[in-house]
Order: structure tokens, then C-alpha cells, then sequence
């Protein structure tokens, strides 16, 4: 019965009701199997008496197990704590002896450091010494009259060790007088010139069979020679002699740079000037002549023009992609490349596009009249035009003669929609090609050349044309037939060629006339003049408030930005508020950098730039917003405590700015070097 009180009292989860239940369910089972089929309280009341001292004595068993595990579990404890203490007293044994051992490793290295001092400063006079016997045995040799007999200069296989030697001989030898040693110095001379030549052919070989360790070998010894540039020019002519065999030229260049700059990196000390060079070798002879053999006829100026885009806009785009590339300090380099090669196209690029524009305009004109087979007639125009026709009208009137000559060219209005977006369509290319092609100082008078040629050829020679012959071939007042009235046609067309030509300006002509220059050139003037130095660096504490100079250029750019979003709209405001904004940010940028700022100073810079950020936000570009609230940031480290400031440099708004730009705002501090700054922003430089 233990063994069944067991596993019931083990089962998961265990219900005291359920099993005290279950006891008695089977107490009543047993009484009513033995056949005495009532119910016998007597018997319920002893099996329940019996369960209760089986569960006492189990629970007594399993108290005593539990004492015995506890034991156990203590005895195992103290066992376990005894180990510890040993591991812990072996520890400290252990870091007692490495803290010997290290001090004894320090004075070994203080000793060793001491001993090779000692060494190097005997050794190095006399490999000093060494060598300069080896330099005076050969040097002897040159002044011998006769051939060379030394190995190192007759065996090929020798050439790094000879390269080094005549190096050296060659520079010894431009601080030798004339007279005695001339000929050695021509010797060596022509020895230099020799080497120098095989060193070049070494690399060339190298180069062939794709040897970068042996190219990277040679360009170290010939780094020291003055002939270092003909081994670059070498590996450039190699590197691009079976290069551009396609007709585009554009296309090859990009994988070229990117196989060959991965071999400059390995080979060359100074990779950058190495793919300089390699750039401007491929701009000035491939890219050039490829471009002037493409722009050479102008015979045909619509072609020529189309090309002049074409390749002037695929040149800029390579700029653009080869930019990653590092080729200097100039930041200009390519943009310089690309100027030379088109400079004298682009000089003329207006007169061309002008003339261009005439032609056409004129032929899309003379055609369309021509399909209409009309000659283009002088029309007189004025009062006494008008006069001479009122009179005919009368004379016809009273005396039933008609002898007004009215024309009406059968209902013909001479105006034709086709012709005018033929013509737009001719002037927003000539506009697109302006954008890209023009200065940008002369971008607003080229664009008002283009637009004043569509005004002459779509205005006046078609639609003032068509409206005087329209006027004209209105019928006299007093006319006894019925009225043919077209000219209800001819103010139709013109006012859909009217929108046609309004929405071309809008999108074409105005985005490039108008220019934020001015704008932006006097608020950095008038700050350069009116913005004092004591604004930010203040004798005395004064009130916070944004300066006088700020106030105004807050009201002026405010105004300046409610007239551009009343003339423009859609993708033009877009655009313009956008280069608007990144001129601005740089003019205050550039402005604040130029003062020196105490704490009561910095504060005033920054509500100055809290007015700023004011201003831009009714520009409704999110790039100009974030553009003034990083600087915003930066203004901050001028404010806060010197302990606070790498933490604020690492912050969310300016952990990704560049270190350079940080550490320029935080010298702009008055307390820039009483408080060491520089020492303790060491890590931030890094």
C-alpha cells in the first residue's frame, strides 16, 4: 500500500481532494465486493485511520532522507569551499610570480634595448665605413682609363646591387670639380644612363609576363633615379597599348583605371600620382582625339551640336564615376581635364547654337507655308491702313459698289499648332544643351538668346503674321451678304499656341535666368560688414538674443522666398529652393567660421542659427532643414564644458560628420588653448 500511496502522492499536479476521493471510492468498492451490499461506515473509518499512519510513517522516511541529502549536500559544500580557497591561494601565488616574471622580462628588455644601442652605434660606422670603401673601389675603377671589369656591373643578374651603387656614385659625383675627374663623371655618367635603361626594360619585361613582385622591386631602385617617370610612363603605355580597340572609347575607360589602379596600389610608393598621370594620358590623347576627330565637321551644326552634348555631357558623367579615385589633392583635377578638352568648343558654343536655331526655325517656317503654298506677303499696318479701309467701307455702302479688297484665303488661318510645338520642341533642346554647355555666369543671357530667337520665329513671323492676315480678312460692317468670320479660328489657335509657349517658359527658360547669386552675394556681403566681432566674443554678459546682422537677413531671405514661390511653382520652386538652401547654409557656414566665441557668444551664434533654421523651413526642402540642424550641433561644441565635448562630438547628429570638421569649430573657442583642448581631442584627430 506504501508503494501505491507513493505514486500517487508523486503524480503532477497532485490533488489532496482527488486522492482522498479516490481512497474512499475504493474502501467502498472492496466492502460492497465482499457481498455484504450496504454501506459500513466502521470500515471507511479505520481504512482512513490506517492511510493516515502510512502517510506519517512515509513522511517521517522521506524527512529522514531529506536530513540525509542536506548532509550530504553541506559536507559536498564545504568540500567545494576548501578547493576554492586553494585555487584562490594558487592564484594569488600565480600573479605574484607573473608580476615577478614581467619585471624580470622588462629589465631583460631594458638590457637588451641598452645592449643593441651599443651594437647599432658600433655597427652602424662601420657599415657606414664598409660601404663607403666599396664606394671608393669602385669609384677607383671609374677613374682607371679601360672598360668596367667589376661583376656587379657586367652581370645582369646583378642590376639591383649595380643600380644601387652608381645611385650613389652618381650623386657623389655632382659634388666633384671639374678637370681631373670629368671623365669618371662622364663614366658614371653613362653607366647611370645604362642602368637607368635596363632598370626601364626590367619593368617592361616584368610588366609582360604580369610579374608584380618583380615590377614592385624595380620601381623601388628606379624611385631613386631621375629616369622614375619614364618607368611610370612605361607602365602607362603598356598598361593602355591594347586598350580602346571599340568605338566607344567612353566605355573602356571605367574597367581599365579599376584593373590597372589595383596593380598601381601593389607595385608603386605613390599610387595617386601614378593614376593621375594615367587619367590625364588617357583625357589627353585617347579621350582628345576621339573628341576632335567626332567634332571636327560643322557642316551640319544640328549633328555637330547633338555631339558636342553627347560627348561633353559623357565626359562629365566619367569624371564623375573615375572621382573615387585617388589622384591628388586637387579636388578640381578632372573637372580641369574635361575644361581643356573642350575649352574652345564650348567658347563658341552660343554663336553655333544660335545660328543653329535661326536655320531651323526658319526652315520648319518656310516649309509650312510652302505645303500651304503661300508667299509671305508685307502687310501694312496702322491708321492709315485702317482709315483707307472704313472709307472703302462707306463708298461701298451708299454706292452699291464693292470696292474693298477683302481676302479671306477660304477660311485658311495660316496657324498651325504642329508648327509651333515644332518650334518649342526646337528651342527646349537648344535649352537643354545651354544648361549643360554654358558658363554658368553667362547661363541667363545664352537661355534669353534661344528665347528671344523662338519669340521672333513662333511670335512674329507666325503668329502676328497669321493675326494681322486674320484682321484683314475681316468683313466689312455694313455687307449685304452673310458674314464668313474665321478669325474666331485664328484667336483659337493663338490662344493654344499661347499656353504652349507659356508653359515652355515656365519650364524651360526661368529655372536658368533665374539666378540666387545676387541673393545669396548680399547676404554674405552685407554680414562680412555689418556682423561684429563682439556679437560672439563679448566683453560682459549680455541678454541672449539673435543678432542685429541675422534679423535682417532672416526678413530679406523670408521675402525673397515668398516671391519665388509666387512666380514658380512645381518642380521648378523644388529645385530652385533647393539650390537656394545649400548656398545659404554655405554662406553661414562659411560666415561663422570666420569669429572667435566665448561662452556668452556662443550662445548668441546660436540663437542666430535657431533664426536661421526658422527662415529655411519655409523653403520646405528636408535637405536644407538637415543642413542647419547639424550645424545647429556644431554650434553646441562651442558652448559646452571641455570635459563634454568628445561625448557630444560622438553624438547621433554629428558622429558621422568628418573629425576635420569638428575640430575646426571647437578652435574657433576662446578657450581653445588655456584649456588644452588639443590634448585631450588627440583621439578624436584619429
Amino acid at each position: 500500500m506504501m508503494m501505491q500511496y507513493m505514486k500517487e502522492l508523486e503524480q503532477e499536479p497532485f490533488d489532496p481532494e482527488e486522492f482522498v476521493e479516490r481512497l474512499a471510492w475504493r474502501t467502498v468498492a472492496d466492502s460492497r465486493g465482499e457481498g455484504t451490499g450496504h454501506f459500513d461506515p466502521v470500515l471507511l473509518h479505520e481504512t482512513f485511520l490506517q492511510a493516515i499512519k502510512d502517510l506519517q510513517l512515509l513522511q517521517e522516511r522521506q524527512q529522514k532522507k531529506c536530513e540525509r541529502l542536506e548532509m550530504m549536500c553541506r559536507e559536498e559544500e564545504n568540500g567545494h569551499w576548501q578547493q576554492i580557497s586553494q585555487l584562490q591561494d594558487r592564484n594569488k601565488a600565480s600573479v605574484k610570480m607573473f608580476q615577478e616574471l614581467d619585471e624580470r622580462i622588462n629589465y631583460v628588455a631594458t638590457k637588451v634595448i641598452h645592449l643593441g644601442d651599443q651594437l647599432e652605434s658600433v655597427n652602424t660606422p662601420r657599415a657606414r665605413a664598409v660601404e663607403a670603401q666599396k664606394l671608393m673601389n669602385h669609384f677607383a675603377e671609374f677613374l682607371s682609363p679601360g672598360p668596367l671589369l667589376a661583376e656587379v656591373f657586367t652581370d645582369k643578374t646583378q642590376i639591383d646591387e649595380a643600380a644601387d651603387i652608381i645611385q650613389k656614385l652618381h650623386l657623389i659625383a655632382q659634388e666633384l670639380p671639374s678637370g681631373k675627374f670629368e671623365k669618371a663623371k662622364k663614366k658614371i655618367a653613362t653607366k647611370y644612363d645604362e642602368i637607368e635603361r635596363s632598370l626601364i626594360e626590367e619593368f617592361v619585361k616584368a610588366h609582360r609576363s604580369d610579374d608584380k613582385g618583380r615590377m614592385k622591386e624595380v620601381a623601388t631602385v628606379l624611385s631613386h633615379f631621375k629616369g622614375y617617370p619614364q618607368c611610370v610612363d612605361a607602365f602607362i603605355e603598356q598598361s593602355q597599348m591594347s586598350a580602346f580597340t571599340g568605338k566607344d572609347v567612353f566605355r573602356d575607360v571605367i574597367p581599365l583605371c579599376e584593373k590597372n589602379f589595383t596593380v598601381m596600389t601593389e607595385v608603386f610608393s605613390n599610387p595617386d600620382q601614378v593614376m593621375a598621370k594615367f587619367v590625364l594620358n588617357i583625357y589627353h590623347l585617347k579621350l582628345q582625339n576621339y573628341i576632335v576627330a567626332s567634332l571636327s565637321d560643322r557642316s551640319d551644326t544640328d549633328r555637330y551640336l547633338k555631339n558636342l552634348y553627347d560627348l561633353y555631357s559623357r565626359t562629365v558623367k566619367l569624371s564623375n564615376d573615375l572621382s573615387h579615385f585617388q589622384m591628388g589633392n586637387d579636388s578640381m583635377y578632372l573637372s580641369k581635364l574635361t575644361t581643356n578638352i573642350f575649352q574652345k568648343y564650348l567658347d563658341s558654343y552660343i554663336s553655333v547654337e544660335t545660328k543653329c536655331l535661326k536655320e531651323k526655325s526658319a526652315a520648319v517656317l518656310h516649309k509650312y507655308y510652302e505645303c500651304k503654298n503661300h508667299q509671305k506677303k508685307q502687310i501694312q499696318t496702322g491708321g492709315f491702313q485702317d482709315l483707307r479701309r472704313d472709307l472703302q467701307a462707306v463708298i461701298g455702302t451708299r454706292t452699291n459698289f464693292n470696292i474693298a479688297q477683302i481676302e479671306n484665303y477660304g477660311g485658311e488661318t495660316f496657324l498651325s499648332e504642329e508648327v509651333a510645338i515644332a518650334l518649342l520642341q526646337e528651342s527646349k533642346l537648344a535649352f537643354r544643351r545651354c544648361e549643360l554647355l554654358s558658363r554658368q555666369s553667362d547661363l541667363p543671357g545664352n537661355a534669353l538668346q534661344i528665347f528671344e530667337i523662338l519669340l521672333h520665329y513662333l511670335m512674329a513671323e507666325h503668329l502676328d503674321y497669321a493675326l494681322e492676315l486674320g484682321l484683314q480678312s475681316v468683313p466689312i460692317p455694313e455687307n449685304k451678304t452673310q458674314p464668313q468670320i474665321s478669325f474666331f479660328d485664328v484667336l483659337r489657335q493663338c490662344n493654344a499656341i499661347v499656353h504652349l509657349l507659356e508653359k515652355q517658359f515656365i519650364g524651360s527658360l526661368v529655372p536658368l535666368v533665374m539666378s540666387i547669386n545676387a541673393i545669396v552675394g548680399w547676404v554674405k556681403i552685407y554680414l562680412q560688414t555689418e556682423q561684429k566681432k563682439t556679437d560672439f566674443k563679448p566683453e560682459t554678459d549680455l541678454d541672449t538674443l539673435a543678432s542685429p546682422a541675422c534679423l535682417a537677413v532672416v526678413q530679406y531671405v523670408g521675402s525673397m522666398v515668398e516671391r519665388i514661390r509666387d512666380s514658380l511653382d512645381g518642380k521648378n520652386v523644388e529645385a530652385l529652393m533647393m539650390e537656394f538652401g545649400t548656398r545659404f547654409h554655405r554662406v553661414i557656414y562659411e560666415h561663422l567660421q570666420q569669429f572667435q566665441y566665448n561662452s556668452a557668444g556662443a550662445m548668441c551664434a546660436i540663437c542666430d542659427v535657431n533664426e536661421y533654421r526658422k527662415c529655411v523651413k519655409e523653403f520646405k526642402v528636408p535637405l536644407v532643414n538637415t543642413l542647419f540642424d547639424t550645424l545647429h550641433a556644431l554650434c553646441n561644441l562651442l558652448l559646452v564644458k571641455p570635459e563634454n565635448l568628445k561625448q557630444v562630438c560622438t553624438g547621433d547628429q554629428l558622429a558621422g560628420l568628418d573629425r576635420s570638421i569638428l575640430l575646426n569649430f571647437i578652435q574657433l573657442r576662446s578657450d581653445y588653448k588655456t584649456q588644452k583642448l588639443a590634448v585631450s581631442l588627440k583621439g578624436l584627430a584619429t
